[in-house]
């Protein structure tokens, strides 16, 4: 196996953890700011901030492995990307600043604010669909390169059918990811009012998630009709995701083995996410980086393959023992500690 396709192998694999750690925390302040002006914080609100207050400073470590990665393995990234993505990136970054600030502002001041409360929520929406331009960009069409420059084609991008499809699914899965969890995680405190309203949550968001899938298939076909083609060629990988999905979703319908139905979720975006991932492949950013021939040089790229395997083995481990240590402690979990 060549250097390029190790090295995207890793990095793809931060970029699927980030998806769903950050999943989770971002629909989590949402349901957080939806239960609070629907009134029904009274019910939630106390199992989500169990959750949110151990592991929301953590979630980025994800997505800064993924970008320091990318731009060592592929340094052409940091031209194209960066350039195009200067904007979008900034308000990425602005977003994340806020939800931060506002999160420990809203749980460490001494004065509540709905204010407080909404910028929290709604950055859990406006952030991951600020980060999914990344991927809409890497579909080809949206980016000119002249005398050197390269230019965002802002009005492509906005009235592009691939771009509102990537947006929007980008956001909905988030909610069903998130709910999805928080179901596992109410049941593990038998928590069954919280149960019975983020399991309602969950199976709200699994229908749009998997229509917003489709819609994203269909306006790929018409804007990169490569990448759709090799999507076709890989069904079989789209067929394990539709099979977790409807495992998953069965399983919440029922209302039985949360932690399974969550598993099923995983494997639903992982199969997706790696099958959309090898369908692109050779291509980062189409027509313009190719990773067989953007990939750094050999002694660098073995460097970085182990410093970043040496990551993995250490982020992983030390997620489960936080895990093991709050979110799944008995009396932690019950709210007793």
């Amino acid at each position: 196996m060549s250097y390029e396709i190790v090295g995207i192998t890793v990095l793809w694999l931060f970029l699927y953890g980030y998806l769903i750690v950050a999943s989770i925390d971002f629909g989590a302040g949402f349901y957080a700011y939806f239960a609070k002006v629907s009134k029904q914080d009274h019910i939630t609100n106390k199992l989500i901030s169990r959750y949110l207050s151990p592991v929301w400073e953590v979630t980025n470590v994800f997505l800064v492995f993924f970008f320091v990665g990318i731009v060592g393995f592929f340094p052409s990234t940091a031209y194209y990307f960066g350039s195009a993505l200067l904007v979008p990136a900034s308000i990425a970054i602005v977003l994340l600043a806020i939800r931060g600030s506002f999160y420990a502002f809203e749980n460490y001041g001494s004065k509540k604010s709905n204010t407080y409360m909404f910028l929290y929520g709604a950055t859990g929406l406006l952030i991951p669909a600020s980060l999914s331009v990344a991927l809409i960009l890497s579909e080809g069409g949206f980016i000119t390169e002249e005398g050197g420059v390269v230019s965002l084609l802002y009005k492509t991008l906005f009235t592009s059918p691939l771009s509102w499809s990537i947006v929007v699914l980008a956001m909905v899965a988030v909610l069903y990811i998130s709910a999805s969890f928080l179901a596992y995680y109410a049941s593990r405190a038998n928590d069954q009012p919280a149960l019975q309203l983020v399991r309602k949550w969950a199976l709200f968001w699994s229908t749009p998630t998997i229509i917003m899938a489709l819609t994203t298939m269909i306006a790929l076909s018409q804007h990169n009709e490569r990448h759709f083609e090799n999507m076709l060629d890989l069904w079989w990988i789209f067929g394990l995701s539709v099979g977790s999905f409807l495992v998953a979703a069965g399983l919440l319908y029922m209302g039985r083995n949360y932690g399974t139905a969550f598993i099923a979720v995983m494997l639903q975006f992982f199969f997706a996410f790696f099958g959309y991932g090898m369908a692109q492949y050779p291509y980062l950013l189409y027509p313009y980086i190719n990773i067989e021939d953007s990939v750094t040089n050999p002694s660098m790229a073995v460097a970085l393959i182990v410093a970043f395997i040496g990551g993995l083995l250490l982020l992983v481990p030390s997620l489960i023992l936080l895990m093991r240590l709050f979110l799944f402690d008995a009396d932690y979990v019950k709210g007793k500690k």
